[in-house]
């Protein structure tokens, strides 16, 4: 009876230590998101406060300063442009690459894709400012996608390299016996088999693109400016408005997440998929 009970009693020990770990690791991820989401809707005075006032003076100002304060939709529509454009540059360049690089096993172009992502975005920024100058590309649509290609690019080719790779040769043999060119063997037979994994990299380059700060700031203007930069209006050198700081990470953050939730099916499967792979 004892040892039953002994039993039982790690058995539930166990399960209360898995469960408290699950709920510290993912407390680590929310809590800042949370915490942004809290301070968008408190003044910055309370914020400031120490102890911060945690449960009054809650305000929609933060909200109305993004608007009235910043250029947000014609920013939003900037974003949506430039990170819509860098995918699909990405997908219509990286899927023959991945694609050239899985059947024909072309490993150093692989790893030079891979190195033009581990070089550091801000070593680039001064060739590509004073390339941009030259040739007028300055806060223009076309200059910023080129850039972002350096983020979704590699991302997308070496997504799709493994599930490339995963594809039986035979399949593809065998429509080369029946008279199919290579082309219309990878546009009719392999990308059919690969669009979980498709899927998967447009949304991650996507994320990825959104989100990044650095090319924006300096190589758009107030016709091309998309959203990370809304963010640094809100640091000036008397005073951080937090608040306003808060409210506009969360309004950019929020179309990333209804797009994640809508295709979050086909994220998954693609995930999974690359998951048990070999």
């Amino acid at each position: 009876m004892k040892s039953e009970k002994g039993i039982e009693f790690g058995h539930y020990l166990r399960r209360g230590l898995f469960y408290a770990l699950v709920i510290l690791v993912v407390g680590v991820f929310i809590f800042p998101f949370g915490w942004m989401v809290f301070g968008s809707f408190k003044a910055n005075v309370d914020l400031l406060n120490l102890p911060p006032r945690l449960f009054s003076g809650f305000t929609l100002q933060n909200y109305g300063s993004v608007f009235l304060k910043t250029n947000f939709v014609s920013s939003l529509i900037n974003s949506t442009i430039v990170s819509g454009g860098a995918v699909l540059v990405g997908l219509v360049l990286g899927l023959p690459s991945s694609y050239a690089i899985a059947r024909y096993k072309y490993r150093t172009a692989a790893f030079g894709i891979l190195f033009t992502r581990m070089i550091p975005g801000i070593s680039l920024l001064v060739p590509w400012f004073i390339l941009y100058r030259q040739i007028g590309t300055l806060d223009s649509y076309p200059g910023l996608i080129a850039s972002h290609l350096v983020l979704t690019l590699p991302m997308i080719v070496w997504i799709m390299i493994g599930f490339f790779e995963d594809i039986p040769a035979d399949i593809e043999e065998s429509a080369l016996i029946d008279g199919c060119g290579r082309w219309k063997a990878f546009y009719k037979i392999a990308l059919p088999l690969v669009k979980p994994g498709i899927v998967t990299s447009a949304i991650l380059g996507f994320i990825f693109s959104w989100n990044h700060f650095l090319f924006a700031l300096i190589l758009s203007g107030s016709r091309t400016r998309t959203l990370p930069v809304i963010v640094f209006q809100f640091i000036q050198y008397e005073e951080i408005n937090f608040g306003g700081l808060y409210a506009s990470a969360t309004l950019i953050t929020l179309p990333v997440i209804v797009f994640v939730l809508v295709v979050q099916k086909q994220f998954i499967s693609g995930l999974t998929i690359g998951g048990v792979k070999g």
